[in-house]
């Protein structure tokens, strides 16, 4: 395979900190920044080098921050811009990176500039924003639907158009072809690499782009038609030599919908636009674990952007379920199957993401009532749902297992009332299995999964073959349901990765050139032994481990 670049970021490993159900320092119900920073051991212990956080600024707050009404202020739930600045000063003294969750598709509709342009059709920032007159029997441009409701124009009464939103209504999509608008989010984009931040995560960036026409869309269900549209990636390069380029910074852009060849114009390092690339085949188009598919994604990935640009590797986020009860089983091997996740997550090409809790286990949460849930795309769909005439309880139970609160719910630091996250009532519920499931029984633990996360990044930081190495299924298993068994090769060294990602044992029936190899297992989730022992012959249900093959390994995996 092509050579890999060398990059600090690379070698990184990437903590998400949804903020506001991490830690309440001040008994308000709601995480806050001094929460953060009075948390941050708990992050720098695991040996992360990265923390992104996710959106604080100024804001309604309607969509948990993606609703932004002033860039260059900090949200008051959150805390103060003084507040913000001592945890980037604390994040910088513990050797860590702070990157920036950033959302410049849209803004909110409270900001100064959308109030200005919906003032009259004459202001100056009228063309700030998207607007179109309505058909001729008053309905909307064109049939498309945002993410978050059944149609993604808005009807303004005072000027008489529609305004488009990719999302709510309350966030009204910019006009990127304004070269006004690009300069202005470029000026506040170094307002805040000046500051010193260590990079951004780029909200939504394959949206940024619109059509000239809006036409109708065939299929208005499938909202593929909001990205990816001609003019983006000029865009993206402008946005690179206006910003990342002068700093020495992380980026990472959100795009949806999109294919390995299409995931390279993002991120090939020859191209000049970002350093990585959320896309998302497993979170938003595989509802629950289907190793075959999986298989299929990481390999397509992989020949498409290694040696040429970055992935990241992810199950789960502050928008999708919990990747322990989603993608592996959170009931009886709840401790293995996480451990097992993380290992490959670990050991597979790209950059690994840890999502709050995820070191811990954490699970997702099914709420009795629609009440209890604060997820704006779900409770507009279960409204619609039941507006319908659907039965609202199959609908709540339809939209549960992937509603975006399953991973919102609070940080669980303790066995305390409200899992030591507030002292106070907390915005959203804590998940009921806290007094099992929390930060201090795992970190009190040799054998928990805070204490294999630890292990996973001690080695990746020790090895650069699980940055560098190039990757390899081993054939007799690529068609396997539930075995993922897979090496790591860096010049002279081959590490072996075995998975078996199933509640029932597998064996393993080794071809003959690997008879007698002499592996050193270098990290088990069943067991800490180490050392020289022979491949084994069955894996444990949610078994995973990592060897390292002798020195004529290359040999004999191929």
């Amino acid at each position: 395979m092509t050579a890999v670049r060398q990059r600090w970021w690379k070698e990184s490993v990437v903590y998400q900190v949804y903020w506001r159900s991490f830690f309440d320092s001040d008994g308000d119900g709601i995480g806050d920044l001094e929460g953060v920073i009075r948390k941050l051991d708990h992050i720098q212990e695991l040996g992360v080098d990265i923390i992104w956080l996710n959106p604080v600024y100024e804001s309604p707050d309607l969509d948990n921050g993606y609703d932004i009404s002033d860039y260059e202020a900090v949200m008051a739930k959150a805390g103060t811009m003084e507040i913000w600045e001592r945890l980037l000063s604390e994040v910088h003294r513990r050797g860590m990176k702070l990157m920036m969750d950033l959302v410049v598709n849209h803004t909110s509709d409270r900001h100064p500039w959308f109030k200005e342009a919906r003032s009259s059709r004459g202001s100056p920032k009228r063309d700030w924003y998207i607007w179109r007159e309505a058909k001729e029997d008053g309905s909307p441009p064109n049939n498309w639907r945002s993410y978050f409701s059944p149609s993604a124009w808005e009807w303004d009464a005072e000027t008489g158009q529609y305004y488009f939103h990719s999302f709510a209504s309350a966030q009204p999509d910019l006009n990127w072809r304004n070269p006004e608008v690009r300069q202005e989010i470029y000026r506040m984009m170094r307002y805040w690499l000046d500051k010193g931040i260590d990079g951004f995560r780029m909200d939504a960036i394959a949206l940024l782009a619109k059509p000239e026409v809006f036409l109708d869309a065939d299929r208005p269900e499938d909202i593929r038609y909001l990205t990816n549209h001609p003019g983006l990636h000029e865009y993206l390069r402008e946005m690179n030599a206006e910003t990342f380029a002068r700093y020495d910074v992380v980026t990472v852009g959100e795009a949806a919908f999109v294919s390995p060849e299409e995931g390279l114009l993002y991120v090939g390092e020859d191209r000049g636009e970002m350093n990585m690339l959320f896309h998302f085949e497993i979170c938003d188009e595989m509802p629950s674990w289907d190793m075959l598919r999986f298989k299929d994604i990481q390999r397509r990935w992989y020949e498409g952007l290694w040696g040429r640009g970055s992935n990241s590797q992810f199950l789960n986020n502050h928008d999708h379920t919990r990747q322990v009860s989603r993608y592996g089983n959170d009931g009886a091997y709840r401790i293995a199957s996480a451990k097992l996740l993380a290992t490959m997550l670990h050991t597979l090409p790209g950059i690994p993401y840890i999502y709050q809790g995820e070191e811990i286990g954490m699970t997702g949460v099914r709420f009795d009532s629609i009440d209890d849930y604060d997820d704006i795309a779900m409770k507009n769909r279960y409204a619609e749902a039941v507006a319908r005439g659907c039965d609202p309880v199959r609908t709540l139970t339809r939209l549960q297992p992937l509603s975006r609160d399953n991973s919102r719910t609070p940080m669980q630091w303790d066995d305390s009332p409200n899992a030591g996250f507030t002292s106070g009532r907390p915005w959203i519920r804590v998940n009921p299995n806290y007094i099992e499931i929390n930060a201090a029984k795992d970190r009190a633990a040799s054998d928990s999964v805070y204490r294999y996360y630890q292990e996973l990044i001690r080695l990746r930081k020790n090895n650069p073959v699980m940055v560098y190495g190039d990757f390899a299924e081993l054939p007799e298993w690529k068609g396997d349901e539930y075995l993922y068994v897979y090496t790591r090769t860096l010049g002279d060294v081959v590490w072996l990765v075995m998975l078996n990602h199933s509640d029932d044992p597998s064996a393993l029936e080794w071809p003959a050139r690997l008879l007698g190899a002499k592996a050193r297992l270098l990290l088990s989730n069943y067991t800490s032994n180490r050392g020289e022992e022979p491949l084994p012959a069955d894996l444990r249900p949610h078994e995973a481990r990592i060897y390292e093959l002798s020195s004529n390994g290359a040999s004999l995996i191929s």
